[in-house]
């Protein structure tokens, strides 16, 4: 397989080292989210930016900051080190902390455990089998859309170590490298797809339905460290809460989303934020987002098919996950109907 160590070992470096940048105690208010995009991404996950634009957080009783980084081996280090409270990554990225002791964490809520990823090609490439000897655009070795992606094109018949693959960042950077013929192929969310100016030269080889089939894995989740769950069960039952209604609201009334998010992105055209709200209708993980069941399917994916979790201990869901916070949202709240089905 051609492909980079540069993404492990800049996880085990942070982790190791604490990130000089980090190095600050946090101050004990307001409670903090780290975040792995620099602005209201074009997905779901884009709630927990918008629960705090539209005051749901408030509502909430919580006082909330937004903590931006680039890539999840800053999340890490930041929540490592004191200068976050909660933050969002990958659920492989979490259990692989859990398994080899290097974070007691707990994973509390996914606002978006299902990303609407695609995957864009060059348009002369028409068929998942062509992929194979072409370049393909990922965030990091060993990221979510990296492993995912990997065991989505498995299904479909790639031999995926047969593909070369470029780190290159974040989903944008992504796409202008695919439109700039950098790489042959790349995933990204539906939302970028979407707002990229000129598509004459690509097409979409898997689409969103499609790509969700090959991989119904929660992607990512809110995850905290012991000591906050301890410490700061009454701000964390908040920010459950605040993102629980915000999808909750979304799903409803999706107008709602589109008004925050061009406020939020005044550069992006309302038709797209109008046609992008109608797709992730069904999306938005209105019951918190974390089904056991779903979880221990992703949980036995990573162990089977993510070469980085060869020889590493198994970790159950059940062992790092607290679905207590939700279920208490959802005792006082009610569950949703009809979609994000809680499995319990």
């Amino acid at each position: 397989m051609i492909v980079s160590k540069l993404g492990k070992l800049s996880l085990a470096a942070a982790l190791l080292a604490g990130v000089a940048f980090f190095a600050a105690p946090a101050n004990a208010a307001p409670f903090k989210i780290i975040v792995t995009h620099l602005e209201p991404p074009l997905v779901p996950n884009s709630v927990i930016d918008m629960a705090l634009q539209l005051g749901y957080y408030k509502k909430a009783g919580v006082d909330v900051e937004i903590v931006r980084v680039q890539q999840t081996p800053s999340a890490v280090a930041a929540l490592r080190s004191g200068q976050g409270d909660m933050a969002n990554i990958g659920f492989d990225v979490a259990v692989q902390l859990v398994a080899r002791e290097q974070m007691q964490l707990k994973g509390v809520i996914s606002p978006d455990k299902a990303l609407p990823f695609i995957i864009a090609v060059k348009k002369d490439i028409t068929s998942p089998k062509q992929l194979e000897g072409k370049t393909f655009g990922v965030s990091r070795i060993g990221a979510v859309d990296y492993s995912l992606t990997r065991t989505v094109l498995n299904k479909l018949g790639v031999a995926v170590d047969k593909m070369e693959y470029l780190a290159i960042g974040q989903p944008p950077v992504r796409a202008t490298s695919l439109a700039a013929g950098k790489v042959d192929a790349t995933t990204i969310s539906i939302g970028v797809w979407t707002s990229m100016p000129d598509k004459s030269a690509l097409s979409i080889l898997v689409n969103q339905a499609d790509y969700y089939k090959g991989a119904p894995l929660i992607s990512k989740l809110n995850v905290v460290t012991a000591e906050v769950a301890k410490s700061k069960s009454k701000e964390i039952e908040g920010v459950v809460r605040a993102i629980m209604m915000a999808s909750r609201d979304f799903a409803k009334t999706p107008k709602l989303w589109v008004d925050g998010m061009a406020t939020a992105l005044p550069n992006v055209d309302r038709a797209t934020l109008e046609y992008l709200a109608d797709a992730y209708k069904e999306n938005w993980d209105v019951n918190g987002g974390l089904n056991m069941a779903e979880a221990k399917y992703t949980t036995d994916d990573l162990y089977t098919n993510n070469e980085d979790f060869k020889g590493l201990k198994r970790v159950e869901p059940a062992a790092w996950i607290d679905t207590s916070v939700i279920d208490r949202v959802l005792k006082s709240d009610g569950v949703y109907p009809g979609i994000d089905p809680t499995g319990r």
